[in-house]
């Protein structure tokens, strides 16, 4: 058996702090067993061979674009069986207007109108990206308000309150695209929050092992 290996990219809008943000997401990878290789570039998304290589690949990319090269080169590579597998803005607010991408995923991004005190909800307590999370926790930052595709399974939820509506918000989900498996998290927006919290990147590493292609 051989180690999974995850492609990480950093890069866009400077405010998520890609860099560090994939630093840890790869020091907590790397210790459970998974090779992981960053690059500050995605121009690699073209080059459908090299993707092959690849278990899993881990946008943090707020915003940007996709040349149709590059969105075509990961369409294919998760079509034909590598994960992808991100959080928060890096992939839920990543490559606005490209659609094919945004069904990929899932989800999108289109606004934070709370930025405060929320709580996490855990839905699904069979799969192995909760296995061991509490049944709620605690959360403090930007809370996420998604537009979602009604075919995700969502894992985490929260309630939102909002101009004196409530609904219940996913936060965290997995789908399939093609052969290849998608999971989100959308928390993550300040890397202290991972040390505040354990419990949001817990589930952001155990869902992009998840995500990485089965044996």
């Amino acid at each position: 058996m051989h180690a999974k290996k995850a492609l990480l990219l950093p890069g866009g809008w400077d405010g998520h702090k890609p860099e560090q943000f994939v630093q840890i997401l790869a020091n907590q990878l790397t210790s459970a067993g998974m090779e992981c290789e960053t690059i500050p570039s995605l121009s690699v998304l073209a080059d459908e061979s090299r993707l092959k290589a690849f278990d899993v690949i881990v946008p943090c990319w707020t915003m940007g674009a996709l040349t149709p090269e590059e969105s075509t080169g990961l369409q294919n590579a998760v079509r034909s069986g590598a994960g992808v597998a991100g959080i928060h803005g890096g992939m839920g607010d990543a490559f606005r207007g490209n659609l094919d991408y945004e069904w990929m995923v899932g989800g999108h991004f289109v606004g934070h109108p709370h930025v405060g005190d929320y709580t996490v909800r855990i839905k699904d307590f069979s799969s192995s990206i909760t296995a061991g999370l509490p049944a709620s926790f605690a959360y403090n930052s930007e809370q996420y308000y998604m537009m979602v595709d009604p075919g995700i399974h969502v894992l985490a939820d929260s309630e939102y309150v909002y101009e004196e509506r409530t609904c219940t918000m996913p936060v965290a989900w997995i789908k399939c695209w093609g052969r290849g498996r998608v999971f989100y998290s959308a928390l993550g927006h300040a890397p202290e929050e991972f040390e505040k919290s354990p419990e949001a990147l817990r589930l952001a590493i155990q869902g992009i092992c998840w995500a990485a292609r089965p044996e």
